[in-house]
């Protein structure tokens, strides 16, 4: 973690060894390989710029989607996907364009978080938590899983970003174990219990730090992030994970080779990169995300590790429905 400190000591390594040019394909930079980064250049950049990816050249586009990367079709420019999310490559993966990985790649990795069909790789995991105020409500008053939060005691006391992905996905995930009417259910009740809104996670957590909410649902590296920023006295809010249940949902960010790539093995190489030591305990220790390839604990004290998570048995393919996901929380007024 420790982020700023790290941008400004990698800032200008960064400019130099990664070229960001967005409109620029592997055919046409002499071998070189585009990567498509759904994530932010804050979190990911100074791994990018330091890529083992045996001397290849990366051209890095960052803040790409899914639904970019659909509408450009055939003059796709991108070789490879870095997605912040299961669903973005799920919804690539249904339009058939993603190539299927070598084993030498998927087999390092759970299966438990990998698609079926070998066209991705995860990278790192996140779990779904509940933050919560220990000033406000007691870790044994908090419920083993969402259900309990629909209680008039948690009535105005709960914040949530219902634009933001990772709560869409959530909802996704919702709807893969429940059914539509079931989410659907879940979600009127949980809007009736007159939840605060945000934008972002981090703001979820600054909101349950400064006791504005007793609760919010966010992502578990949010509050990783801060402590190891400010120390773990720094930050009120502790977190709750919930127990083979749809809020434990375990998601995550990963990769895949797109089949517009022309070298291909290069293109491989960079998934290799990703998933190699150095840039799996640079997750842990950087951005406090799980890492998927290797077994270290994350360097915040008190987080469970990766296998000790009891997260809903869940298909992470089946993520990809975004857009029916968006129009049930059109159709309850969460959006």
């Amino acid at each position: 973690m420790k982020r700023s400190r790290r941008l400004l000591a990698v800032g200008a390594a960064m400019v130099t060894a990664v070229g960001v040019l967005a409109g620029c394909g592997s055919g046409d930079d002499g071998g070189a390989v585009t990567l498509y980064s759904g994530r932010s250049e804050e979190l990911v950049g100074p791994l990018v710029s330091r890529l083992d990816s045996d001397g290849i050249e990366l051209n890095v586009s960052y803040d790409r989607k899914a639904n970019q990367i659909l509408e450009e079709g055939e003059a796709l420019p991108a070789d490879v996907f870095f997605a912040q999310d299961a669903g973005e490559l799920g919804r690539l993966a249904d339009a058939g364009l993603l190539e299927t990985l070598p084993t030498d790649i998927t087999e390092v990795v759970d299966a438990k978080y990998r698609p079926s069909d070998n066209d991705w790789a995860p990278v790192t995991a996140r779990a779904r938590v509940l933050a919560f105020d220990p000033g406000k409500m007691s870790a044994a008053d908090l419920p083993a899983g969402i259900d309990g939060l629909l209680d008039p005691r948690f009535k105005g006391q709960i914040g949530y970003a219902p634009t933001n992905a990772s709560f869409k996905s959530f909802v996704t995930g919702l709807r893969v174990i429940r059914g539509d009417d079931g989410a659907r259910d879940w979600l009127t009740k949980f809007l009736a219990n007159e939840p605060k809104t945000f934008e972002k996670n981090g703001q979820i957590l600054d909101a349950v730090n400064s006791g504005t909410v007793a609760t919010g649902l966010i992502n578990h590296y949010y509050w990783a992030a801060a402590v190891a920023e400010k120390g773990e006295a720094g930050v009120p809010a502790r977190l709750h994970f919930f127990t083979d249940d749809p809020g434990g949902l375990v998601n995550v960010a990963g990769v895949a080779v797109l089949k517009s790539a022309e070298d291909k093995e290069a293109a491989f190489d960079v998934v290799r990169a990703l998933l190699n030591d150095d840039s799996q305990r640079y997750f842990a220790s950087e951005t406090g995300e799980y890492p998927i390839a290797v077994d270290v604990p994350l360097d915040v004290p008190g987080l469970p590790r990766l296998n000790e998570l009891s997260p809903p048995a869940i298909d992470l393919d089946e993520l990809a429905d975004l857009d029916g996901t968006e129009k049930l929380l059109t159709e309850v007024g969460a959006l």
